[in-house]
């Protein structure tokens, strides 16, 4: 009847519970793609990113992922952490993954929700206790959590379908910030790495440019110190470049002890464009924030990664904050350089050009070979940077900055949706909200 819920283990909702294939990522395209545990970490599966792997038919057929299992992981620090598995590509999973099928009367997509409960965790962390430097838990100790579902599957399918609308939105949010990314960039690449409308002119090719743009690039490329550039532009240091760079500070004995004040932001979470996993958020106090006299952040600021990672290599990264994404107000620590630019250059040209795979590969060479590994503010300031003329620079940043406002609205936006469903999971899931009532709640905001 409806309204009745079911108790039971998790493995009670399984009819099949299966380990994963011990190979090993392939270096090539060929094989299906192999789900591993930090492929489902970020909390989507990115299957663009997912490697391939040598498998024979009967190897595939074995491993293979379907739609609507749940991946769940078995070992390392993420133990306990999930996905569901939605449309894959031909595809198997590793070994340190567990692949759960539900049975035929529970929604998968409901199943998949509750292993994201406080209420699964809470079993997660006392099997798992505080001993195990490397935590570890087999499959049947997992699914031996305790499991609660209205008995009724289509009353699992209308709470699992509330949550999964607001994950389909995130992962439409997602996939459009990753899209209108990669078209700056490689209009960036076309411009001011391989200079293509200028090549195009040379050899008395249309540059496929409306005439006033194509007008601003030269018909020829000139000898520099640094190979070949477009008549009349100029390469030069970041110094000459730069009105800012400065990095932030902690207070004394770090910020473990602050569980809220102003969001200091750390090497760890200069990942990319529209990218921050706010789990991992770490404070200064409000007072210490109003004494700082540097590494306070501004709109449009370019973040970059300043030192850490393993001894003898540097893997630099970068990114831009601003309107309101990852937050308002937020500092920098120790571990990370602010970046603005001379307004001739402008925000957008300064993010693309260091995070461009030219300038990365120069700043690795220069971050490596150190006892820790990173950039200190005078490698900075000699990094290789191309000077076009500003007019070149505007008609880029009147194409870029759009789309670096849309994925920063779009990544704004999804964490305000996920927030909104980390606080309907609970209720729902337990029944303390009724089916009815959350989704008045959606219609109410447009959703």
């Amino acid at each position: 009847m409806a309204g009745e819920w079911v108790d039971c283990k998790l493995s009670d909702v399984c009819c099949s519970i299966d380990y994963g294939l011990t190979a090993s990522a392939a270096d090539h395209e060929n094989g299906p793609k192999f789900l591993r545990i930090t492929d489902i970490v970020p909390g989507h599966i990115d299957w663009d990113t997912v490697p391939h792997v040598v498998a024979d038919g009967k190897t595939t057929a074995k491993y293979k992922l379907h739609d609507g299992d749940i991946v769940l992981a078995r070992t390392g620090a993420s133990t306990g952490t999930s996905s569901y598995v939605k449309d894959p590509p031909p595809s198997v999973f590793a070994s340190y993954l567990v692949r759960l099928k539900t049975a035929p009367e529970f929604d998968p997509r409901f199943v998949a929700y509750y292993l994201k409960s406080d209420k699964f965790w809470a079993f997660i962390r006392g099997v798992l206790g505080d001993k195990s430097a490397q935590p570890n838990a087999s499959a049947t100790t997992m699914t031996a959590a305790p499991f609660r579902a209205p008995r009724e599957k289509a009353e699992q399918r209308a709470i699992s379908h509330i949550l999964g609308t607001l994950d389909d939105k995130i992962e439409v949010n997602r996939k459009m910030a990753a899209t209108l990314e990669a078209m700056a960039r490689a209009l960036f690449k076309s411009w001011f790495v391989d200079f293509e409308p200028v090549r195009a002119k040379a050899e008395g090719r249309d540059p496929g440019l409306p005439p006033d743009l194509a007008a601003l690039f030269p018909d020829r490329l000139v000898e520099s110190e640094h190979g070949e550039i477009p008549e009349g532009w100029d390469v030069g240091i970041l110094m000459n470049a730069l009105a800012e760079i400065e990095v932030g500070s902690r207070p004394k004995g770090g910020v473990a002890a602050y569980a809220d004040g102003v969001p200091s932001i750390g090497a760890e979470s200069i990942v990319g464009l529209g990218i921050f996993d706010y789990s991992k958020t770490k404070y200064v106090p409000q007072e210490y924030f109003d004494r700082m006299t540097k590494g306070r952040i501004k709109s449009r600021d370019v973040l970059l990664y300043k030192d850490g990672g393993r001894p003898g290599e540097f893997e630099p990264h970068v990114t831009l904050f601003g309107d309101g994404f990852p937050f308002q107000t937020a500092a920098i620590n120790e571990h990370v350089y602010r970046l603005r630019a001379n307004p001739s250059l402008g925000q957008e040209f300064l993010y693309f050009w260091l995070s461009s795979e030219l300038v990365k590969e120069e700043m690795r060479i220069k971050g490596t070979g150190v006892a820790i590994p990173g950039l200190n503010s005078t490698q900075v300031k000699s990094l290789s940077t191309l000077f076009p003329p500003a007019s070149v620079v505007k008609a880029f940043a009147h194409c870029a900055e759009p789309c670096v406002a849309r994925v920063l609205a779009a990544c704004k936006e999804s964490h305000a949706l996920a927030v909104l469903r980390d606080a309907l999971l609970p209720k729902l899931i337990s029944g303390e909200l009724r089916v009815e009532d959350a989704e008045r709640f959606l219609a109410e905001r447009g959703l």
